[in-house]
């Protein structure tokens, strides 16, 4: 009795120890967690969890979600005129690798040029959109509940309108942040003239609209990483420190990756025609 007490101890004590506690009790805070342990159970949890297998299910929800959802984005540009028009094939020129570039700017310029494409453009963009966004935001759910170790227990019947929720209100998001990245120089102007503001609202405009644009991407992350997960979340932060990192890591893959294109890769003599897909991702 005595060793199998003993045993029993040792057990317990081993699976303290694996919490990564220094003196290797129960931590009952973050804080009581080493930095090299949280480090270890991190990356033991990533490869555990599939998320390199997660993040390729979501780059093929996402891409097909992605085209549709440009093609109704131009066409209402496209229905505005070339005064929206402008603005964003800018924008595209500043922040999208070339391959990737010369797809957007080919297929702004077609839908832009003629007004009666641009109206079922958008019909049909919008239908197809909404149907690959909810299957990106059905997989998103499946991966986020994988990384809590839950189990998907909603019912049909509760589950599908909550993801059609969570789609909705990320469209309008994409949609707030689309106008805001049109609606600058010529064109702010004028909308400054319509709504009564001066040149100087304009101008702060002009300045704000970037962290004003990231802002609302790191909130489209915090909704997701709160509304997805079959979990109780403690409470809505509009802006959660998950959503900044992501944001970040965004940002500067998207960055590196552009600076690498422009500088040395040859993706078109070695793909042909696929090279711009190849960006794209």
């Amino acid at each position: 009795m005595a060793l199998e007490h003993r045993d029993e101890q040792e057990t317990v004590k081993a699976k303290r120890d694996d919490r990564g506690a220094p003196d290797g009790s129960a931590p009952e805070s973050p804080g009581d967690v080493s930095k090299m342990d949280t480090l270890k159970r991190t990356f033991k949890e990533f490869s555990a969890d599939n998320i390199t297998d997660w993040a390729a299910a979501l780059t093929y929800y996402g891409v097909l979600a992605l085209f549709p959802a440009i093609i109704a984005l131009v066409s209402i540009i496209g229905l505005v005129g070339p005064s929206a028009t402008d603005p964003l094939l800018e924008n595209v020129g500043k922040v999208a690798p070339g391959p990737a570039k010369d797809i957007l700017t080919s297929a702004i310029m077609g839908l832009a040029s003629s007004k009666g494409a641009a109206g079922i453009a958008f019909v049909i963009g919008l239908v197809l959109a909404l149907n690959s966004a909810s299957s990106y935001v059905s997989a998103f759910t499946r991966a986020s509940n994988a990384i809590y170790d839950v189990e998907e227990g909603r019912p049909v019947w509760k589950l599908k309108p909550q993801q059609i929720g969570i789609v909705l209100v990320l469209l309008l998001l994409l949609v707030v942040i689309a106008v805001a990245v049109v609606v600058s120089g010529p064109l702010a102007k004028e909308v400054g003239k319509v709504i009564g503001v001066g040149d100087t609202a304009v101008k702060v405009w002009d300045i704000a609209k970037i962290p004003v644009i990231l802002v609302m991407v790191s909130f489209m992350f915090a909704f997701l990483y709160w509304a997805a997960p079959n979990v109780k979340q403690p409470g809505f932060k509009f802006v959660s420190p998950g959503g900044i990192v992501a944001l970040v890591i965004w940002i500067v893959a998207s960055l590196l990756f552009a600076f690498y294109v422009a500088s040395f890769a040859s993706n078109n003599k070695t793909y042909g025609s696929l090279g711009g897909v190849i960006a794209f991702l």
